[in-house]
């Protein structure tokens, strides 16, 4: 959720069914983005009471799986067009289609024969494995191909993540100019097909009875969902404060001069020996739209508005694009050595990874992070320079972690780390300290990772290249056709209606409230008038 925030307000334990604006009140983009996650929980909360974990509509359940093998030099795998629901998430499987453009002017002579007059291929109708939208899986890397063994799972991994203009420069409003900032974000559902080997589910046999599949599946989706670390953060008054003038108020322990909201976020997964973290003051939003890459030298389309959110020298940045972040695979992060500010060029420490920045319909771009390798802009508790590993600070548990102005992390020991998870601590000036859960004595809560959601659904079975047993789930539509009533219907109606009058014949005389019985009599209805109640309650009365 790389996005230019406040804060996350939204706590679903608090069960807040509305946001409620209230006249003259300052509009923050806080409530809007709660109000939103409400109405997002209740219609994925109420799709998988009703579906159930995964499944999809009968007669358009997408993501039917064929192995596309025999003579071609990589298998395949034939991703079915439609719907499915995954934790009351859509994935649409469905393949747009190109448009029909306008027709050239001109055209050939009568007699001419074009070398190009001959139709075009028609365009593909589903997607594969290799072409999946999201997967940007590499023929060249032997760990994206499919096992070449039988027999594996095919499975559907499902996310979602943040999509500022700085990616798709289509969510700009050109109208504003180029020098106003981009409006609102867009979170995008990401969708991948991807194989699961046998030995992972613990399965025997080739095909085990799908039950089993499926059981086994489950629990493997369960250990790789359940959040594997927990952290909690803090506002310490740093050692020697005096010594360092400044405006905010003498006692404050967050020492920042305005506020902000701090991302930690995971980049090189793993247990702690070998996981590390970067952290960003603006929740990782700054970012800089690559134009043109040169070796080490990177040309952008700005260098921020201002400079706040520009690059300077000695600035640890990440080069990404599309695929780097679908993948989610972390590369070294780079540093800023030289700027050519009248040509918005930047000069790095090394080029960017492979297969990383080289594509410009994947909008390459910067990501500026916040740590650097012994900065000194404000005097903090216990820091340790030097100590970045790729780029990144390397994780320490049991110890309380300084990021600068005050605020402080803690990672809890035992903890695994996934490449992408991150949390969010608001810094406010006004209080002088940091938004964080506590007890009762205010000592800081731990807590797992605000995200990456990651949401599994099994696919298929592939045993064989002729065998592949499905695993998806389908569902029927809730509402049904109303049955006309037929002649014994009516009659069995009419002869109950009788009986709640006291025994009178279908064929005898009503009140006022009477209908037509099946043979043109009439029948008293079921219900009475206002007077007809008075009355009988005045009879019973007399009596």
């Amino acid at each position: 959720m790389h996005a230019d925030l406040s804060r996350i307000t939204y706590r679903p334990e608090r069960h807040y069914s509305a946001v409620v604006a209230q006249q003259g009140r300052v509009q923050l983009d806080a409530d809007a983005n709660e109000q939103t996650m409400i109405q997002l929980f209740q219609a994925r909360t109420l799709a998988t009471d009703l579906i159930g974990p995964h499944g999809g509509p009968h007669g358009a359940t997408g993501f039917k799986i064929d192995l596309r093998g025999g003579s071609r030099e990589l298998d395949d795998l034939v991703i079915g067009a439609g719907r499915y629901y995954v934790d009351g998430i859509l994935c649409d499987a469905g393949r747009p289609q190109p448009g029909e453009p306008v027709p050239a002017e001109g055209g050939h002579k009568e007699g001419e024969e074009a070398a190009d007059a001959a139709e075009p291929a028609a365009p593909p109708t589903t997607w594969t494995y290799w072409d999946q939208p999201d997967g940007f899986r590499d023929p060249e890397r032997p760990g994206d191909r499919l096992p070449s063994q039988f027999p594996y799972l095919v499975y559907l991994k499902v996310w979602e993540r943040m999509v500022t203009a700085a990616e798709d420069p289509a969510l700009r409003e050109v109208a504003l100019g180029a020098a106003m900032p981009d409006t609102a974000a867009r979170a995008k559902v990401v969708w991948q097909v991807l194989p699961l080997p046998a030995s992972a589910l613990g399965l025997d046999g080739d095909n085990p009875p799908i039950d089993d599949i499926r059981t086994a599946f489950t629990r493997w989706a369960q250990k790789e969902a359940s959040p594997a670390s927990w952290m909690a953060a803090r506002s310490e008054r740093p050692d020697h404060t005096d010594d360092d003038p400044c405006l905010v108020a003498p006692d404050a322990r967050y020492r920042g001069p305005e506020n902000q909201l701090y991302r930690v976020e995971v980049h090189d997964g793993g247990t702690a020996k070998d996981a590390t973290f970067t952290w960003s003051r603006d929740n990782g939003s700054v970012t800089f739209p690559v134009d043109e890459l040169d070796g080490t030298w990177v040309e952008l389309a700005s260098l921020g508005s201002d400079d706040k959110l520009s690059l300077h020298v000695g600035d640890l940045v990440e080069f990404v694009d599309t695929a780097y972040t679908s993948r989610g695979e972390p590369s070294p992060l780079l540093r800023v050595e030289e700027l050519d500010l009248p040509g918005r060029r930047v000069r790095l420490s090394d080029e960017p990874a492979p297969g990383v920045g080289r594509r410009p319909e994947l909008h390459p771009f910067l990501r500026r992070w916040d740590h650097q390798e012994g900065s000194r802009r404000t005097v903090r508790r216990g820091e340790r320079p030097g100590r970045l590993r790729h780029g990144a600070v390397p994780v320490e548990e049991g110890v309380w972690l300084p990021l600068e102005d005050g605020v402080e992390v803690y990672f809890a020991a035992g903890g695994t780390y996934r490449t992408g998870d991150f949390w969010l601590i608001p810094a406010r000036t006004a209080t002088g300290g940091v938004e964080w859960p506590t007890d009762a004595a205010r000592r800081p809560l731990l807590r797992p990772p605000l995200g990456i959601a990651v949401h599994y659904a099994p696919l298929a079975w592939v045993h064989g290249e002729q065998a592949v047993p499905d695993l998806r789930l389908a569902f029927r539509p809730l509402s049904a056709g109303i049955p006309a009533a037929d002649d014994a219907a009516l009659a069995a109606e009419a002869k109950a209606r009788a009986e709640e009058t006291g025994g009178a014949s279908p064929l005898s005389a009503g009140g006022g409230g009477s209908t037509l019985g099946t043979l043109g009599g009439p029948v008293r209805s079921r219900s009475q008038t206002t007077a007809e109640a008075e009355a009988a309650v005045d009879e019973q009365g007399a009596g």
